[in-house]
């Protein structure tokens, strides 16, 4: 039986009818197309110009609904957007296009509750924001200059506002402080100034739960009537300029404060603890100080806390003479910390190892810098499985550490017990803590090999720091298992030994300072496999023999000092090495030419004391970024190169003890040595070591007080100092650290270099250091001399100088080393007076026609020691009344006239001269 004509019009029409049935239950159920349409359209402006953002949001059928794109919530009976999840959207390639929305973008989103805009390099936010039911919006972390608009109409409903970490400037806008309906104001980490005002604006945000006003430079008084926000939960104040008394009644007052954190800005007087005893609500507790305007009083009166807090940090605080600088005892109630520092407070007694047993949910503790003893006890049977972070550093402890320690913190992320006095070995027990990624126990007295099971057992380490100990064997033990080791210290300790073993396998290492051992043998040729290194410190070892061409493939080197050791051989004339910025290569036995890497970012050159040979090349003048460049100690020939004084930037240039000839330049006068135009972005006297480590970041739930770890990767800086060996004031000096920086000194002394010494070196006015030594230079002393304001060491000694001593050096007040010793000067000594009544006869010694105090030598004297050479007086007079006999004469007869100048050493006294 089939079906009839009739039959087919039918279902036909009711499947189309179904159709058209089921897309309007579709759009019923999905999003409303205006609102659709504008998230499109926000699309377009977060991806601005080739962004590839949000990919969910599209027009396509299967995706039409915006109710299921991400980042986009939708009440469930209205189908309209109610929360717009869009931290961190805008791309990161995109951060460095400036670029803003309208707030009228968000104008269809009538029901919009949440607008999450966090981390968008957004750099305005224009228009008023018109959502009568918006109640959070989240602008933190974005580039915003000027504050959003806000009318208490439409705004009558928020609740929560964060405009943290942008660049606000002026004061907090009026605004702001009247939506009287917020209770969370982020504003922390911008440029705020002003003071607050003492009456009204904030103190009328009743509902207020939590206050950031952090990391500003907001100044005056605190407002007394902030007292009055009874709701308030949090209060973020640190680094700011707030001044006058320390507001204690205020703290007292806001009984409900779960979380304060605080710093000591222009504050006076001083704070009691005792005034939060009975805030029994407190969880956290932070304050860190800058000055020592005011006092912490934390044990007068004593007191019996009612809070049991999660977290309190005291930070470099002047403590009241009656606290006497002990550990708290309310410390002694407190069973539930889980973050706890007390920090450069120089608190003194035995380790509180009680404070361990007491709070078995501890995260964090330090209690570094201050004046802690031993004993260094933990308990052998007590697990803290929650410890991740653990500093005692720069205290006195002077015990062993306990060799179980690793079984107390199985979960230990970060281990910091350098600069303690320790002694005895290196628990093995350390391999036992699987997550430990950062270790420092440098500055101690441990002593004998590290151990089997450390090297086996830290899969996880990223730091490891042992410098300064008298630790011995391989640098690290055989089959160590470093994989993921970015950093390693191990510098002045007693290893012996090839470098092999361990180290082999740390292949991802950035830095690697092995200096100041006993290690020997050749470079390796796995370096080549260290792709990543960024600074290699092998100094002061004896290791030997010429450097693997491999070594040179080391592309990412930063900083290279392999300076005292024995290695020889001659060096590539231009390795590529684009990223160096020092390079210490001085004593050892590389010989040959110069070797001038391609490297425009050098800063530092040390090649001194080696067995370099030939003249200093032209490609020398293309480091016009080089402030210190050591030749010191080779055999270097030719002239002084003139292209030298292309390198503007010099602070230290060292070419003495080679064979070096010809004439000084002119031109030297074109380098700065020191002086500095400008501020300079680069300093020479550190280095910076950087690198990314897995540790934990302590943070907490502002309403509730709830201390939670966050585990992230983040950079960590470590400033090494630099060290430069120059000779100043007769001997060898060693510039290091921040003096390095004010440093500045030219030495071109043990030459064979002649003639006379350009007076445009005398406009060097900003050099600290000048030596023209041991050389043949001759003329006089230029009186430009005078300029060198700055000059702290002047020597001229041992070469042929003739003429007198300028007597306007008296005026270089900074002088502190003078020598001319063993030249050709004449006539008398400069006076005794400022610097110059310091130096003795030695600064003249040497010189038989030079007289005067100090020297013992009086004009007479200075006048017989001519005697084999030159005419006297006297001798002057017979020679003239003899020429005048001879013209005279029959037949004439010839004569030879004289012409002899003199010194007149006083009014009765002529001395002659040299001729």
């Amino acid at each position: 039986m089939g079906y009839s004509v009739r039959e087919d019009v039918w279902w036909g029409r009711a499947i189309t009818i179904f159709i058209l049935l089921l897309a309007f239950h579709a759009e019923s159920e999905g999003c409303l197309k205006e609102e659709r349409e504008a998230l499109l359209k926000l699309k377009e402006a977060f991806n601005y110009p080739n962004g590839s953002s949000l990919p969910s949001w599209n027009n396509q059928t299967f995706s039409a609904d915006c109710c299921t794109w991400e980042a986009v919530e939708c009440d469930n009976s209205t189908h309209r957007v109610i929360s717009l999840h869009l931290k961190n959207t805008r791309p990161y390639e995109l951060g460095h296009i400036k670029w803003s929305l309208n707030a009228s973008s968000f104008l269809p989103f009538i029901q919009l509750q949440e607008l999450y805009l966090k981390g968008n390099y957004l750099s305005g936010l224009f228009g008023d924001i018109r959502l009568v039911n918006l109640e959070v919006l989240d602008l933190e972390e974005n580039m915003l200059t000027e504050f959003p608009y806000f009318d208490l109409y439409h705004s009558r409903h928020l609740k929560e506002l964060a405009l943290g970490s942008n660049f606000l400037e002026g004061s907090i806008p009026e605004s702001i402080m009247s939506l009287t309906s917020i209770t969370a104001l982020t504003l922390g980490e911008n440029n705020l100034t002003g003071s607050l005002p003492q009456q009204g604006g904030l103190c009328n945000m009743k509902n207020l739960a939590l206050l950031d006003l952090s990391f500003n430079e907001l100044e005056g008084q605190l407002p007394a009537c902030l007292s009055n926000l009874m709701s308030l939960r949090t209060l973020h104040l640190p680094q700011n300029r707030f001044e006058g008394t320390f507001p204690s009644l205020l703290f007292h007052s806001l009984r409900s404060l779960i979380a304060i954190t605080l710093s000591d800005d222009n504050f006076s007087g001083s704070f009691s603890l005792s005034l939060l005893a009975n805030h029994s609500n407190l969880k956290i507790f932070r304050i860190i100080c800058f000055n020592t305007n005011l006092s912490l009083e934390i044990e007068n009166p004593p007191f019996t806390p009612s809070f049991q807090l999660r977290s309190f940090a005291i930070r470099n605080c002047t403590l009241n003479e009656t606290s006497k600088k002990t550990m708290p005892t309310f410390l002694l109630y407190q069973y539930d910390l889980r973050f706890l520092e007390l920090s450069h407070l120089n608190i003194s007694g035995t380790f509180p190892s009680w404070l361990l047993t007491n709070n078995t949910r501890l995260n964090y503790l330090s209690l570094t810098h201050n004046l802690f003893t031993g004993p260094f006890q933990l308990n052998s049977t007590s697990k803290l499985l929650h410890m991740e972070s653990f500093d005692i550093s720069s205290n006195p402890i002077r015990d062993e550490i306990p060799p179980h320690i690793g079984f107390n913190f199985p979960n230990l992320i970060s281990l910091d017990m350098s600069s303690t006095s320790l002694r005895g070995r290196f628990p093995a027990s350390i391999g036992e803590m699987r997550q430990l990624n950062d270790l420092d126990l440098s500055n101690n007295n441990l002593s004998g090999y590290l151990p089997q099971k450390f090297g086996e057992g830290n899969n996880e380490l990223g730091f490891l720091k042992l410098s300064n100990n008298n630790l011995s064997g391989p640098c690290l033990p055989i089959g160590s298992n470093f994989t993921y080791l970015l950093f390693l210290d191990l510098n002045n300790n007693n290893f012996r030994g090839k470098l092999e073993g361990g180290i082999m396998n740390s292949t991802e290492l950035r830095m690697l300072d092995i200096s100041a051992n006993q290690l020997f043998g050749e470079m390796p040729s796995w370096i080549r496999n260290f792709q990543h290194l960024s600074y290699l410190i092998l100094s002061k070892n004896s290791l030997a023999g010429p450097l693997p061409k491999s070594f040179w493939n080391l592309i990412e080197l930063t900083y290279l000092d392999l300076s005292y050791n024995k290695f020889n051989g001659s060096l590539p004339s231009c390795p590529n090495m684009p990223s160096l910025k020092y390079l210490h290569l001085q004593g050892n036995h590389f010989m040959g030419p110069l070797p001038l890497a391609n490297s425009p970012s050098l800063l530092i050159l040390d090649l001194a004391n080696n067995n370099f040979s030939g003249q200093i090349p032209r490609l020398i003048s293309s480091f016009l970024s080089l402030r210190v460049l050591m030749l010191k100690g080779n055999k270097l020939e030719g002239s002084i190169p003139v292209h030298l004084c292309k390198l503007k930037n010099i602070s230290l240039l060292d070419l003495s003890e080679n064979k070096l000839s010809g004439g000084i330049p002119y031109c030297l006068n074109n380098i700065t040595f020191g002086k500095i135009d400008s501020p300079r972005e680069i300093e020479i006297g550190y280095f910076i070591v950087s690198w990314t480590t897995r540790s934990s970041t302590y943070s907490f739930n502002p309403l509730t007080g709830e201390v939670f770890i966050l585990e992230e990767k983040q950079n960590d800086i470590l400033y090494e100092d630099q060290e430069v060996d120059f000779r100043t004031k007769s001997r060898c000096e060693s510039y290091k650290g921040s003096i390095l920086n004010l440093m500045s000194g030219l030495d071109i002394s043990d030459n064979q270099l002649i003639g006379e010494i350009p007076s445009q070196i005398g406009y060097l006015g900003t050099i600290h250091a000048l030596n023209l030594s041991n050389n043949q230079l001759k003329g006089r002393i230029p009186d430009t001399f005078s300029n060198l304001k700055q000059i702290e060491s002047l020597d001229l000694s041992h070469n042929k100088l003739s003429g007198h001593i300028p007597t306007q050096l008296t005026q270089l007040y900074s002088l502190s080393f003078f020598s001319v010793a063993h030249n050709n000067l004449s006539g008398t000594t400069p006076d005794m007076k400022n610097q110059f009544a310091t130096f003795d006869s030695a600064s003249y010694e040497g010189n038989p026609f030079l007289y005067g105090p100090p020297l013992q030598q009086n004009c007479s004297i200075a006048r017989r020691n001519r005697q084999p050479h030159h005419l006297e007086a006297d001798d002057f007079q017979d020679a003239f009344l003899w020429s005048f006999v001879g013209a005279f004469a029959e037949p004439p007869v010839m004569f030879t006239i004289i012409s002899i100048p003199y010194t007149v050493c006083d009014e009765n006294t002529m001395l002659p001269n040299a001729v």
